[in-house]
């Protein structure tokens, strides 16, 4: 099957496209446009990266976990696990222009000043609108990408054109669960024979998800609750809170969630993966007893690999994040509101198909999926 009918038939037709750029900055046939991926010229390739790397053609998730993480550290809800720690930046700087503690920020920052990575793929939110992928190699293009967007830029094109260049040898990669999903495909190497530089990956950082919005449709509504040019940040609270957060001018309005679900990327809708499981670290906002007023200023933090826990002991080292103790019930909560997303999916899924048995672009036999 010719690879651009393939994702054209298997991803985008049906809805399952999520924009994260994977089969974009290769060549000229796939782009993006306000977030809806484009091809411009049908390919006669059999098979292709495009092909290899989208995260939604078919794949065997256990298969893939097992090519990069010891199979006892697998939580079947969270996926890879070494432990759950709550932190946030210590630099106040870094603080108040991050979405939650700044974790993300101060974690990659650390990175490229240690040598674990040369350059990071990045999203520059630009106040949560008209987001663009970047590469940062240093502390101020790092810290320009706080913050986050509910639009899904095509970020990893902005990698597949890093990796062509011979100056990166230890790219890092911050990205939602769709994007580190494509990444350890690209590690996997599909295509052995254009493998595409994958081995100039350094490290994965996740961002915890629940979905992305259409491009068209969050800026039309933040025009209808705020000045867009003015918005500085956005952010969903916790689940009881039912809405959008908009800051501008220092003032926070609320946008009530049933204004913003219709605007769900219909690729969201068929993901199972809330806390990027394909990892070295995963980040995200905290969750504890001491309330939303609290946990906004901190982030959760799952490690996943020995060299994501070697990042985040060196953080603690130097004094980068300060560390506050996890709630006993953080990791069940955790747990609790993954299963949720899995379930959500895979029901999704089995809409789509019209078969319990048929979760397309999944492995219906994959462990995690036996009991839901």
């Amino acid at each position: 099957m010719l690879s651009t009918i393939a994702l054209d038939t298997q991803v985008i037709k049906p809805g399952l496209c999520t924009g994260c750029g994977a089969c974009q900055g290769m060549c000229p046939y796939w782009d993006s446009v306000e977030g809806r991926t484009i091809c411009y010229f049908d390919c006669e390739r059999k098979s292709g990266r495009c092909q290899g790397f989208c995260p939604r053609m078919p794949l065997d998730l256990d298969a893939l976990r097992k090519q990069f993480f010891p199979a006892d550290t697998i939580l079947p809800e969270i996926g890879p696990f070494l432990g759950l720690y709550l932190t946030r930046a210590a630099d106040p700087a870094i603080r108040a222009n991050a979405q939650h503690g700044g974790t993300m920020t101060a974690l990659v920052e650390l990175a490229i000043q240690e040598g674990f990575i040369d350059a990071a793929v990045m999203t520059r939110s630009q106040g949560g609108l008209e987001p663009e992928g970047v590469l940062a190699t240093t502390a101020e293009e790092v810290r320009a990408c706080s913050g986050s967007s509910f639009q899904v830029p095509p970020t990893l094109a902005v990698l597949n054109k890093a990796l062509k260049e011979d100056r990166y040898h230890s790219i890092g990669v911050v990205g939602t669960p769709c994007k580190t999903l494509a990444v350890y495909k690209m590690k996997s190497k599909p295509l052995a024979e254009n493998d595409n530089h994958a081995d100039n990956i350094g490290m994965v950082f996740g961002l915890f998800c629940g979905w992305g919005l259409d491009w068209e449709g969050i800026r039309d509504l933040t025009a209808k609750h705020a000045d867009p040019a003015k918005v500085s940040h956005m952010d969903i609270p916790p689940s009881k809170y039912h809405s959008l957060e908009l800051r501008q001018d220092g003032e926070t309005v609320s946008v009530n969630l049933d204004e913003v679900t219709p605007l769900v990327r219909s690729g969201c809708r068929y993901c199972t993966d809330m806390t990027a499981e394909f990892a070295d670290l995963s980040v995200g906002g905290a969750r504890s007893a001491d309330g939303w007023d609290v946990d906004k200023g901190w982030n959760q933090v799952i490690v996943r690999s020995e060299k994501g826990m070697k990042l985040l002991e060196l953080a603690r080292e130097k004094g980068i994040l300060e560390f506050k103790d996890t709630p006993e019930t953080g990791l069940d909560k955790l747990k609790g509101a993954s299963k949720g997303k899995k379930r959500t999916g895979v029901k999704n899924l089995r809409q789509l198909t019209g078969s319990e048995d048929d979760l397309g672009y999944l492995n219906p036999s994959a462990e995690l999926f036996k009991d839901l």
